[in-house]
């Protein structure tokens, strides 16, 4: 954790994203370390600066969580549970929303709604992909998303382009074209050893794969006029 926090550091990230509950399809899959990696991510911005982001699933765990994050993530699997958003819609913590895999636009942004009706204003939509048709890939990442949704609503509009294609190799490119799109920032899976991940290695940048994105976005946001 920490040798991942330096090295984004030092690249220009400004928040460490990190599981400490994972949801994940079959139920014999890592699930995270709980409280224990809370404490990691802790650490990681006391030695680091990063603000630190992570996922909220179930509500029971919401006070633990909001005691360590800066930023709680509602992953795509929860985009629509209404209870959740109207519990962190209470909070005033920053929210990362992250659209589900079969919604709509509409329906994204009215999940936005339930936390924004709650009293919290700080929501970001993060476009991960979309579940289609598709087997080549991951998800399809809609980036027709980011120019609708910025049109829509004043809400910051995140690209997540390692779920989105969930190939290594395929992720700067999608990366790039998230921020020619018009994207506000990127979330990036990084790992210092990719295959000895526990989780999504596959679709993990190693660190000096993403040291060289990052100085390629800096190219393309400065030709859009949004310099980083």
């Amino acid at each position: 954790m920490l040798e991942a926090a330096h090295a984004v550091k030092r690249s220009g990230a400004t928040f460490l994203r990190g599981g400490a509950f994972k949801p994940r399809t079959s139920p014999y899959e890592f699930q995270g370390l709980g409280e224990q990696a809370l404490k990691f991510l802790a650490l990681a911005r006391e030695a680091t600066g990063l603000k630190v982001v992570t996922e909220v699933m179930d509500a029971d765990d919401l006070a633990m969580i909001a005691e360590y994050a800066d930023v709680l993530q509602v992953g795509a699997r929860n985009m629509q549970n209404f209870s959740l958003l109207r519990k962190v819609g209470a909070l005033k913590k920053p929210i990362l929303l992250k659209r589900g895999p079969s919604a709509t636009i509409k329906e994204f942004l009215m999940a936005a709604e339930y936390v924004l009706a709650g009293g919290n204003y700080q929501v970001a939509l993060c476009e991960r992909g979309i579940r289609t048709f598709e087997t080549m890939t991951r998800n399809t990442l809609d980036l027709n998303a980011v120019p609708v949704l910025k049109s829509l609503t004043h809400l910051p509009v995140v690209v997540d382009p390692s779920h989105g294609i969930g190939l290594r190799k395929h992720v700067p490119a999608m990366a790039r074209a998230g921020i020619a799109a018009g994207a506000d920032g990127l979330i990036v899976e990084v790992h210092p050893c990719p295959e000895k991940a526990l989780s999504d290695g596959h679709q993990s940048l190693a660190i000096p794969e993403f040291a060289a994105l990052m100085e390629q976005v800096r190219v393309i946001a400065g030709a859009i006029g949004r310099p980083m």
